[in-house]
């Protein structure tokens, strides 16, 4: 809105680790209504984490303020603090331009940690739901099935 936007992208990692990066105007993604209506403060310096079930494949991640500058990091952990992506970013202005973005979240244990980097004078609002769910994660499942715990089966 009102001029010429930039967006800057980054790697911070080593040479040994490159990126490949793609920057759309048009045919992008919109938050769903779920993730619109869901949102919950987070305060400056304060953090917020959203766990998730292996079935979740991807989760939609929103970050907005009221107007006033957004700075935050969205970290991807698989395991107690055990960073898989980690994403730092920082708007001007919250409101005319608010983060969104759609993570993929393979396997088990996934957790998103959203962290307001800003200080407490700058709450952010955050919503992160699932995205998309694997139909088939427990298909194959047999409630009481192969599993046998302490013993044998033919005992």
């Amino acid at each position: 809105p009102r001029g010429p936007n930039t967006v800057a992208i980054r790697n911070i990692g080593q040479i040994e680790f490159p990126i490949a990066a793609n920057v759309v105007a048009d045919n992008v993604d919109y938050p769903s209504t779920e993730c619109t209506a869901s949102s919950m403060t987070i305060q400056g310096g304060a953090l917020r984490t959203y766990p998730f079930d292996p079935s979740v494949d991807s989760v939609q991640v929103l970050l907005r303020t009221d107007g006033r500058p957004l700075n935050a990091r969205i970290e991807l952990l698989q395991g107690p603090n055990n960073n898989k992506q980690v994403i730092e970013l920082y708007t001007e202005d919250g409101c005319d331009r608010p983060f969104f973005c759609i993570l993929e979240t393979p396997g088990s244990g996934n957790v998103v940690r959203v962290v307001n980097t800003a200080p407490v004078e700058f709450p952010m609002a955050a919503s992160v739901v699932p995205h998309s769910i694997n139909q088939d994660m427990s298909a194959g499942a047999i409630l009481g099935g192969d599993v046998v715990i302490g013993g044998d089966i033919g005992w």
